[in-house]
C-alpha cells in the first residue's frame, strides 16, 4: 500500500497525540504497532488479570483492544473523532499468554461519519486464529488534533 507521505505524517502525529494520552489502552498493556491513513495495529497480552472465571480473556478486554485500535485508525486524519456505536462478535477465545493482535481498517468515510472494521487475532504457539470481528461508527468532531 502507497501512502501519500503527508497524510502517513499526519496519521503518526495524530497517534503520537491520541495515544500519549491514553491512559486506559497503557493500563491494559496495549502497544500500537502501525498506523497509516484510516489503518492502525494495536497489540495485547493477555496477562493473569484478564481473565475471567472460565480461565479465558474477558470479552469486555478484547473489545477494549479492538475499540483503541478503532480509535487510533478514526483519528488518523488529524480530526478528532470518537465512537458512535460499535459491534462485536467473538469467534474464539484468548487465554493466558496469548497475544492479540488488532488491526483496524477503514472501510467508507462520509462527511464526518466513518465506518471501520476490525480484526482481532490471536497469536500462540499453534499459529494465528480469528478470535472477534468488530466493526465501529464513528463521528468526527470538526475539529483538528492538537499538539
Amino acid at each position: 500500500m502507497v501512502t501519500d507521505p503527508a497524510a502517513q505524517q499526519l496519521a503518526e502525529r495524530s497517534a503520537k497525540v491520541m495515544w500519549s494520552n491514553d491512559a486506559a489502552s497503557r493500563a491494559l498493556g496495549m502497544e500500537l504497532t502501525s498506523v497509516a491513513p484510516g489503518r492502525a495495529v494495536v497489540t495485547m497480552t493477555v496477562r493473569a488479570d484478564m481473565v475471567n472465571g472460565w480461565d479465558v480473556c474477558h470479552g469486555g478486554l478484547i473489545a477494549s483492544l479492538a475499540d483503541s485500535a478503532f480509535a487510533v485508525a478514526c483519528n488518523s486524519r488529524g480530526q478528532v473523532t470518537v465512537a458512535a456505536g460499535f459491534d462485536v462478535t467473538f469467534l474464539e477465545s484468548g487465554r493466558l499468554g496469548d497475544v492479540l493482535v488488532a488491526t483496524a481498517e477503514e472501510r467508507a468515510l462520509r462527511g464526518r461519519s466513518g465506518l471501520y472494521d476490525v480484526t482481532v487475532c490471536r497469536r500462540d504457539e499453534s499459529g494465528e486464529a480469528v478470535v472477534a470481528e468488530f466493526r465501529g461508527r464513528s463521528r468526527s468532531l470538526g475539529r483538528p488534533i492538537e499538539g
